[in-house]
């Protein structure tokens, strides 16, 4: 079961491995980040408001203060220690109050300045990390595609491979079928395969009828010749000589001619 495991987590963290794109991780991170100071920002926002209210509480205690002091100086000048011992009294437990809102507004903004530090600090980070990561998608796709190009030009990328494939099963299949056409050409030419429409000939059967065709042309053209110069009869003859040989005299040519009176 531990073999399986490990196994099965080998493959896991393959599979992620292969699906997982770096540019894709930094701009989370850089997301993560933004989300984190934008926490910060709000905390020095509520430590800022926090301070501010017990500024107004401060003051108006003070003004309180004043006010009873004010009261119990007039109520001196009129003869009337008790309501100045009293308004002093009051004035006493109010400045007990001022001195615990001083306190806390002094760790408030002690507080407030360290988150503002802390706000400015994160920022610079933030903006540093923007940089690198972008600095870093840019490298990562140049190098992305310099590789693909690489593997297009040697052909060991996928989809060359396969176009490489295709063009090599098409030059065999061109040169097989130009061989087999070669085969029958010289097949038939030979005679050791019939053509079955009638209209192949051996070379000595095309040798006859070249030479049969030729001495038709030949007869017909000394036929045209002797027209021309004789009259039919001789074409007749010139024939009949290039047939079977020179043409014998005819009794009546060889016989004179006697004039009639």
């Amino acid at each position: 079961m531990k073999r399986m495991g490990m196994i099965f987590r080998a493959k896991a963290n393959k599979a992620l491995d292969r699906a997982e794109d770096p540019r894709e991780t930094l701009d989370y991170s850089y997301q993560k980040q933004l989300e984190l100071l934008q926490k910060v920002r709000r905390g020095v926002a509520d430590v800022a408001t926090s301070r501010k209210r017990l500024e107004l509480q401060l003051n108006q205690l003070q003004g309180q203060s004043a006010k009873l002091e004010d009261q119990g100086r007039k109520a001196l000048a009129l003869g009337r220690e008790d309501l100045a011992r009293e308004a002093l009294t009051r004035r006493s437990a109010l400045q007990q109050q001022v001195t615990d809102l001083e306190t806390q507004h002094q760790t408030l903004q002690g507080e407030e300045e360290k988150l503002t530090l802390a706000s400015q600090r994160l920022q610079a980070k933030v903006d540093a990390f923007r940089t690198k990561k972008e600095t870093i998608k840019a490298t990562y796709t140049a190098a992305q595609a310099q590789t693909r190009i690489g593997e297009a030009f040697s052909g060991i990328s996928e989809e060359m491979g396969d176009v490489g494939l295709a063009i090599q099963r098409a030059e065999d299949k061109t040169a097989q079928l130009q061989a087999r056409a070669g085969a029958i050409d010289e097949l038939m030419a030979s005679g050791a395969l019939d053509d079955p429409s009638g209209m192949a000939k051996d070379d000595i059967t095309a040798e006859l009828d070249r030479l049969s065709g030729g001495s038709d042309v030949e007869l017909e053209l000394q036929r045209m010749k002797a027209e021309l110069a004789g009259g039919p009869s001789a074409g007749k003859q010139a024939i009949e000589s290039g047939q079977g040989g020179e043409a014998q005299p005819s009794p009546q040519q060889d016989q004179p001619r006697f004039d009639k009176q």
